[in-house]
């Protein structure tokens, strides 16, 4: 990665973050637990941007159709991500697995 690359990155973040502070107050706010939980959990797909452009996205088209924020995702914001997430990757994952320990197994550090 150039220092291109980094620039770049950055000018998108903080088109991206502009878009956000655009936002009526509460999808403010559940959007950045949004962020704060993914950024917790680790879904690999954070990396490409997809994921929270998506859900900016669909924050949008909810504001355009004057939805509040808790219509579109419901009372569970911790509920809504893992549901999206549900079928992805994790660093957690990937970090089990490098440790020789898959997922769902019943391995545990003493064994």
């Amino acid at each position: 990665m150039g220092i291109q690359d980094i620039i770049e990155g950055k000018k998108q973040w903080r088109a991206h973050m502009a878009r956000v502070k655009a936002l009526p107050r509460d999808y403010q706010i559940v959007y950045k637990e949004i962020q704060r939980y993914f950024f917790k959990v680790g879904p690999v797909e954070l990396l490409d941007g997809s994921l929270l452009s998506g859900i900016l996205d669909f924050f949008e088209e909810g504001v355009a159709t004057g939805k509040g924020v808790l219509e579109l995702i419901g009372n569970d914001v911790a509920a809504f991500c893992d549901e999206l997430i549900k079928d992805s990757r994790t660093f957690a994952d990937i970090y089990q697995e490098s440790m020789g320990n898959s997922p769902g197994s019943q391995r545990g550090p003493d064994a």
